[in-house]
C-alpha cells in the first residue's frame, strides 16, 4: 500500500479525504483533543492512496487508541468547507459507527498512541450540545436513529 495521504494542497486551499470513527459506549462518545486546539474532534484521519475508507478508519482508530475496532456501519458522509490558518479547506469525510468491544479499556484523558499532544476523552452524549466539538452537526446526532447513511454539506 502506498503511504501517501489523499490531499491536494495549494497556497490558497486544501482538499482532504478523511475518515472519522464514532465510538459510543455507555451513553458517551470517544473524542480527541489536541493541546493547541480548543475543540474536541472525532478519532480519525486521512485516507491513504489505494486504501479504502473502511481500511483507513480501522487503521486510524488503531493508531490513536491501540485497539482494533470493527466497523458497524457507515452513517454519515460530510462535505465540509471551512477556513483555517487563512486557507480554504474542502474535506470529504466518511463517518463510521464502530463496534465497541467491552474488553477494550480506553481511559479518559488518555494520551493518543499516535500524537503526543493529543488526548482521548469520553464525552457524555447528554452534554455534547454544550461542548466545543467539530464538526458541529455531531451535537445534533440521535444515536438511536443511525440506521441510514446521511449526506451533510456544511459551510463554516
Amino acid at each position: 500500500m502506498n503511504n501517501i495521504d489523499i490531499l491536494i494542497d495549494s497556497e490558497q486551499s486544501m482538499f482532504t479525504y478523511r475518515v472519522a470513527a464514532l465510538i459510543i459506549e455507555n451513553d458517551r462518545m470517544l473524542v480527541a483533543k489536541h493541546k493547541n486546539h480548543e475543540c474536541y474532534y472525532t478519532v480519525g484521519g486521512k485516507v491513504k492512496m489505494n486504501e479504502t475508507s473502511e481500511d483507513a478508519v480501522v487503521r486510524e482508530v488503531y493508531e490513536e487508541t491501540g485497539h482494533k475496532f470493527e466497523i458497524d456501519r457507515l452513517v454519515f458522509i460530510q462535505e465540509r468547507f471551512f477556513t483555517y490558518c487563512s486557507k480554504n479547506h474542502h474535506e470529504v469525510v466518511f463517518f463510521y459507527l464502530m463496534k465497541y468491544n467491552k474488553v477494550y479499556t480506553i481511559s479518559d484523558n488518555l494520551y493518543s498512541d499516535q500524537i503526543e499532544a493529543e488526548t482521548l476523552h469520553w464525552l457524555p452524549l447528554n452534554t455534547i450540545k454544550q461542548q466545543n466539538i467539530v464538526p458541529d452537526f455531531l451535537k445534533e446526532i440521535d444515536v438511536g436513529d443511525m440506521n441510514k447513511i446521511v449526506y451533510i454539506v456544511t459551510k463554516e
